[in-house]
Order: structure tokens, then C-alpha cells, then sequence
């Protein structure tokens, strides 16, 4: 869903567009003057390539949110569908929060950072926002249902918690020790019943560790994750993971994957559920950390679709909720078999991989990624070295 932030190397290709004149007028004077220093020519910036490695984490962990959304609908009766379900459902969202922030730590709050999380973020949050309300409407037969930008419908809490945790990446970049206090507003909000929906704070600040954890990493992080014994233990605690949750799922509720209520709503004293989510937040990192070592870091055929995430992100949800406004698994009961979920989970695969492609993220950059200079000072989308 998001893109690298954007580095500048430089180069020796030659100056930069309209700087030959400047490099031209720069060596007359030095001649004429008796200079006999050489003339530096103008350095041409350019940005990086994109990270294939984080392109294919997102394409992957995008596929799992999709995946995980779907399930439900043909979970009743089976309990290694629901473990499967719990055990992406644990980590899936961490490692996406935690790209999210590594791909953050540039965020200062200069002019063209500002323009690009209002045009990037929070104006897809707002389009969509009301475009799922009107769908719900339609699909519940409900058109009283209100609008409201403070109260987040279905999946849109990310665009909104990411567009919260970016703005104030340059107070946590800060502090002496982000992670530390990240953990004790996490911790505050996962007692403190009665915050309620707005804005799905509890549910942002829940997961805002995460998210700090990705701007307090570093590329030495990542690398180390890539190492061929980290791969290995990776896939081992993938192996003892899996039975592991098949294991417990009955016993644990789905509201600790989902983070979006605090322990006494979820029948807990206060402090015997901090300690419970404790125990779960480390099982998440453990979980989070070798999904990162497990995925590919070289190029494949998936991985430009990495950078269409968003589009499938806020595409899916129509499709899922259409399913569920129409009765389609209801008509279909056969999906609720062995055989039905493989035809659903290869299904919603395939579909979230078409919502990827760069043909779709063309279509949808008017509302995805719109670069809207009518509503900026000319100014505010250039660096600083260039105004």
C-alpha cells in the first residue's frame, strides 16, 4: 500500500535537466578570472530503485488480509480453517503496520510529505469512506446510514491509523525511547474500557507499537532477518506454529487478533488480561519476524504488484461485503466444504492479484495516488534544495 520513501544518489551521467547553461556560464567566469581549479559539474539526482523485498512483503501480506476477510464467511465447522484463519489473522497486520512504518522514518513533515499523505492517505480514507457507506446502504437496505468520517466503516481504520501514526512520526523519531512508550500507550488503551469508535482508537493504538517498531528499524534489521540460518529457524517456527494454533484456537477468542476492545470488554480483570496480551504480543513478534525472514528478497513475477497493494486493499472489501449483502455463500453452501474453501482461497488470490496490477493502479491513481497541484502552493510537492 505504500511506496518506499524516496532516496537520491548521486551520479556521474551528467548535471541535471536546464544545468548544462549554468555548468557553461560557470566555467567562462573561472577562465576569464585566471582560475585554474576545475569546475565541478552539476550532480544529477535521481531516485532508487524500489526494494524488491518489500515489494513482495506487501504483495504477500496484502494477500493475506484479503484471505482473512474472506474466511469467515466459510469457517462454521471447521476447526483447521479457523486456525489458519487465527494464525494469519495474528501477524498479517503487524508486518504490514511495521512496513508501513520502516517506509516512514523519512517523514519529517516538510511541504511535499504533507501534500503526499494528504493526496496518498487521507483522501482515499475520505472517498472510500463514503463510498462503503453508500455501498452498505444499498446492500442493507438501510439508506438512513449515516456518513461519518470519525467513525471508520470495515477496513478503512488503516488508511486513517496510518494517516495518525505518519503525522506524528516526527515526535517518535524524537524520543529517547519510541518503542518503550509506544508499548505503555498500547498498554493504556488495552484497559481503558469505553473509548469508543471514534477514529478506532483503540484499535490504532493498539497497534501503534508496531509501527514505531518500523521506524526504530534499520536495513542491518532486515539483512540479519535474510540470513540463511535466520531463514531456517523462520521455517521451523512456521512448522511448530501451525499445529500449535490448531491446538488453542478454541480456546482463545478472536477479539486479541483483532485489537479493537480492551480486556475488561473482553471479560478480563485488568491485569490478568495485560499479562495475556503481553505473552500474545511477543507470540506476534516471534510470528512477524519470520514471515520477514520467510519472504523472497530477490525479484519475481509478483513482485511490481507491490506496488498496487493499495488499490487491492481498498478494492476487496466491495467484493467481500457484496458477497455478504447478497447471500452468496448462503446460495452456495458447497464453499463451506474441503473443497469449497481451497475454490474461495484460490479465488480471492487470484482476484487480489488482478487488483494489483499496474493497469488497475493506473485506473485508480485518480483517487489513490492524485497529485492534485490545483490545491498546493506551487511549492509544497518540491524538496527543499530545489525551491
Amino acid at each position: 500500500m505504500l511506496s518506499p520513501a524516496q532516496e537520491f544518489t548521486s551520479t556521474r551521467a551528467g548535471a541535471a535537466p536546464g544545468a548544462t547553461a549554468t555548468v557553461g556560464a560557470a566555467a567562462a567566469t573561472a577562465v576569464g578570472a585566471g582560475a585554474h581549479a576545475p569546475v565541478r559539474p552539476v550532480v544529477q539526482r535521481r531516485a532508487a530503485p524500489r526494494d524488491p523485498y518489500f515489494d513482495n512483503v506487501k504483495y504477500l501480506t496484502i494477500l493475506l488480509v484479503a484471505l482473512g476477510h474472506i474466511w469467515p464467511y466459510v469457517v462454521e465447522g471447521s476447526r483447521a480453517t479457523r486456525a489458519l484463519y487465527m494464525f494469519v489473522y495474528t501477524f498479517h497486520m503487524p508486518v504490514f503496520i511495521l512496513i508501513s512504518g520502516y517506509l516512514s522514518r523519512s517523514y519529517s513533515g516538510r511541504p511535499e510529505q504533507v501534500r503526499r499523505l494528504l493526496t496518498g492517505v487521507a483522501l482515499p480514507y475520505v472517498v472510500f469512506e463514503v463510498a462503503y457507506t453508500l455501498f452498505a446502504r444499498w446492500g442493507t437496505g438501510h439508506p438512513e446510514k449515516p456518513i461519518s468520517l470519525l467513525t471508520p466503516f470495515y477496513l478503512m481504520w488503516f488508511l486513517i491509523a496510518l494517516f495518525i501514526w505518519r503525522l506524528t512520526t516526527p515526535l517518535w523519531r524524537a524520543m529517547r525511547w519510541p518503542l518503550a512508550v509506544s508499548l505503555v500507550v498500547a498498554a493504556a488503551a488495552l484497559v481503558t474500557p469505553g473509548i469508543g469508535p471514534t477514529l478506532d482508537l483503540v484499535r490504532v493504538l493498539q497497534f501503534l507499537p508496531f509501527f514505531v517498531l518500523g521506524l526504530c528499524m534499520k536495513p542491518e534489521h532486515f539483512q540479519f532477518l535474510r540470513r540463511r540460518a535466520s531463514r531456517v529457524l523462520a521455517a521451523l517456527v512456521f512448522v511448530g506454529a501451525l499445529p500449535f494454533t490448531y491446538w488453542v484456537t478454541p480456546s482463545i477468542p478472536m477479539n486479541w487478533v483483532y485489537r479493537s476492545r480492551s480486556v475488561q470488554e473482553m471479560g478480563h480483570a485488568w491485569l490478568p488480561g495485560l499479562f495475556r496480551a503481553s505473552v500474545f504480543f511477543c507470540c506476534t513478534l516471534v510470528l512477524v519476524a519470520a514471515f520477514l525472514a520467510l519472504v523472497p528478497a530477490r525479484r519475481h513475477w509478483f513482485t511490481v504488484l507491490g506496488a498496487g497493494t493499495i488499490c487491492g486493499y481498498v478494492l476487496h472489501g466491495f467484493l467481500v461485503r457484496g458477497a455478504q449483502y447478497t447471500g452468496f455463500f448462503e446460495a452456495h453452501p458447497w464453499l463451506a466444504t474441503p473443497g469449497g474453501r481451497v475454490v474461495v482461497t484460490v479465488g480471492m488470490t487470484g482476484i487480489m492479484t488482478l487488483l494489483c496490477t499496474p493497469p488497475v493502479r493506473r485506473v485508480m491513481k485518480c483517487v489513490t495516488e492524485p497529485e492534485m497541484k490545483w490545491a498546493f502552493r506551487r511549492d509544497a510537492g518540491e524538496p527543499a534544495g530545489r525551491r
